[in-house]
């Protein structure tokens, strides 16, 4: 007998696809963007600040002939120090454990250093992969220069697509040269869900990218976020929440001036979880100072990152 309250994952077609896709690429050229444009929903955060993403997210998007499960893999950088390590581990595993990548640059900017580093990444792969010009919006006059540059870097096996995940221009062709990459597959989600990742996940990520957003550079990454305690009811949900510091300083521009940055970051944050939960948000913010958390591999694991082994 099924479980009424188990999720219905429908049989798929024989002509159906499925399968998982990388996004990569430098810091900041846009990837969690595009997945939620690609999804239709604000399930990763987003900020001018590089190495935003920092935990591999899936974002489910399902068609009526495909499912594709989108993996967004933090920026791949020169690390300086565990958590960079680590991040940098993880995205370039994801390359060998997927069915497609997606190498996503920044088509505004003529081709760097830090592409051709992802490049040489690639070059050995058997994976399918396809370079995505992002940010065509603001190419201009020197688009034609800009692909060019792109075309060094684009090996023979590789297929190039130009879009913006901004205007949303050239997504729909995006989204069928990735689903041509795919095999016949079934259903891995419900199709109804837009990502794997638990509320909670998603509203500690809504608070850090405030925390982001209204701190600059004056806490670039050295915090993170733990969604202590949630209690929900029919008219309210309450959600306290802490805040993790590297140094004292660090906590006292958390907290502001009377309390006045950690009160903006918590009314923001609140105004962002109302519309992912549908509903009035409480939320309680403290700050605690947690000394070279980001140098602790126990501790980068005790805030959830993802520690891959290989």
């Amino acid at each position: 007998m099924s479980n009424p309250f188990l999720p219905v994952i429908p049989v798929a077609s024989p002509e159906f696809k499925s399968g998982f896709i990388a996004i990569i690429g430098r810091p900041n050229v846009g990837k969690s963007t595009l997945m939620n444009r690609l999804v239709g929903e604000k399930i990763a955060i987003t900020s001018p600040v590089p190495q935003t993403t920092r935990n591999r997210l899936r974002g489910i998007l399902t068609t009526a002939d495909a499912q594709i499960i989108f993996v967004d893999t933090p920026g791949i950088h020169k690390p300086h120090h565990e958590l960079g390590r680590v991040l940098v581990q993880n995205a370039v595993s994801a390359i060998n454990n997927v069915d497609v990548v997606l190498f996503v640059v920044d088509a505004s900017f003529v081709v760097g250093g830090g592409d051709r580093y992802i490049t040489e990444l690639l070059q050995n792969s058997k994976t399918p992969i396809i370079l995505g010009l992002n940010k065509t919006d603001l190419q201009g006059d020197k688009k034609d220069k800009l692909r060019d540059s792109y075309q060094e870097i684009c090996q023979e096996n590789w297929q190039m697509v130009e879009f913006s995940a901004l205007t949303g221009e050239g997504l729909e062709n995006l989204q069928a040269k990735l689903i041509t990459k795919l095999d016949f597959g079934p259903y891995y989600y419900p199709p109804d869900l837009v990502t794997d990742q638990p509320e909670r996940f998603i509203i500690g990520e809504l608070i850090r990218e405030q925390i982001l957003l209204l701190t600059k550079e004056e806490i670039p990454h050295s915090v993170a976020v733990t969604v202590e305690k949630m209690e929900e009811s029919p008219k309210i949900t309450k959600i306290y929440a802490a805040i993790s510091v590297e140094r004292n300083s660090q906590k006292s521009i958390m907290i502001g001036q009377k309390g006045s940055m950690l009160k903006e970051i918590g009314t923001a944050s609140r105004q962002q979880m109302q519309k992912l939960l549908s509903g009035k948000v409480y939320l309680e913010l403290f700050v605690k100072v947690e000394p070279k958390w980001r140098q602790s591999r126990l501790r980068l694991a005790e805030f959830g990152y993802q520690v891959d082994k290989n």
